[in-house]
């Protein structure tokens, strides 16, 4: 498979600008394969190991999509671990460094709470969650979901592991019906695939 470049993505300069400066020129296969995928507005379905840079392949398609003028939640991105949130969170800050009024924050458990609050009540367009302390923030109303557009489900194996399927369909339940949905996991157990059934619509596989 030859390699493909970024700057070969048709992707916006200024995310580019943060591309270049984390590194970054030719595009792992996830990526190569998933920015398409996501751009064109599909739910996606990514294997993909950690360390193949799948982060950035819903990453980078992300921002493209969000809206920096609106102060509404568009994006969600759950996570299993508290320090998975914090990575994908810099990653995609480091990403978004150009693009003024884009806002990305981590809300995970063992941190303040109010603290959240406080930082969500400033508008927060993408937001990377814990299961639990995502639910809990639905369950205050401190999160508005109505406007949400992408839902990534990050390290989809992991949440399987650590018993958070139940709180997915009741995260996945909340969200509009009208959305891109995706689907990230090194491995496609039966619960993950049972769940893509449910939500994703004719997933492109990458």
């Amino acid at each position: 498979m030859e390699t493909i470049r970024f700057d070969e993505l048709e992707l916006n300069p200024k995310i580019l600008r943060g591309i270049k400066d984390m590194g970054f020129e030719e595009a792992t296969p996830i990526q190569a394969q998933g920015i398409p995928a996501v751009l064109s507005g599909r739910d996606v379905i990514g294997q993909a190991q950690t360390g193949t840079g799948k982060t950035a392949a819903f990453g980078i398609p992300v921002l493209e999509s969000v809206d920096a003028s609106s102060h509404k939640t568009q994006v969600i991105i759950l996570s299993p671990t508290r320090e998975l949130a914090i990575q994908v969170a810099d990653e995609i800050r480091k990403l978004a460094k150009y693009m003024h009024g884009v806002k990305v924050l981590p809300v995970y458990g063992g941190q303040d709470i109010s603290r959240q609050i406080k930082a969500l009540k400033g508008g927060v367009q993408i937001i990377i969650g814990t299961p639990g302390r995502l639910m809990d923030h639905m369950k205050r109303g401190t999160i508005d979901l109505s406007r949400v557009q992408i839902l990534v489900l990050d390290e989809g194996d992991e949440m399987v592991d650590m018993g958070f399927i139940d709180d997915i369909r009741t995260i996945l339940a909340g969200m509009p019906e009208e959305r891109q949905t995706m689907f990230f996991s090194a491995t496609m157990p039966a619960p993950i695939r049972e769940l893509a059934e449910s939500f994703l619509r004719d997933p492109v596989l990458v």
